[in-house]
């Protein structure tokens, strides 16, 4: 277990593998022709707490699933919320200008401490920046603006988690 934010997260096979699935990911899935440089999906790494961490996947046809370190997910949820589509799907398509400040990487690696690793899938390759989380320089627009964007998203499956908590508490009744 992570002690402080500079250590590494401990993780499970699980997730490590559903993490691995979405980073390769193909977009001949979505029957969209993209451009080389166009981001149609994305894989954020963000530190919750010194033994939390959270990957969010999100596609351009506005899925978005919650993975955690310790194994458990949260996934489906843009099956029935209409606001998360629209919120990750707008993440996806303004992420392309991104594609600019990123790295091309073959590596995965998970984060340490508070930083953010922010995975654009192309059809071109993946490519990797890294987000300081609340710490970003006004001459960073586009890491701001992305930064907005999935915070949004975030937000959006915190909902749909309560809602889909206050259903099943509901039907337990």
């Amino acid at each position: 277990m992570a002690n402080n934010m500079t250590g590494r997260y401990p993780v499970t096979q699980k997730y490590l593998m559903t993490r691995g699935q979405a980073l390769n990911f193909p977009a001949q899935y979505f029957n969209a022709s993209f451009k080389r440089d166009e981001v149609y999906g994305m894989v954020i790494d963000i530190p919750m707490a010194a033994d939390v961490l959270t990957t969010m996947v999100c596609f351009i046809n506005g899925a978005a699933n919650l993975y955690f370190n310790n194994g458990a997910e949260y996934s489906g949820a843009s099956q029935k919320y209409r606001n998360l589509v629209q919120a990750a799907h707008n993440l996806v398509a303004n992420a392309s200008p991104l594609v600019a400040k990123a790295q091309k990487t073959t590596k995965f690696d998970l984060p340490t401490g508070r930083t953010n690793f922010v995975f654009l899938l192309t059809k071109g390759g993946v490519y990797k920046v890294e987000i300081q989380a609340g710490i970003i320089p006004e001459d960073e627009p586009e890491k701001r603006s992305i930064y907005v964007l999935y915070q949004r998203v975030l937000g959006e499956l915190r909902n749909c988690q309560l809602k889909d908590d206050a259903e099943q508490r509901k039907a337990a009744k």
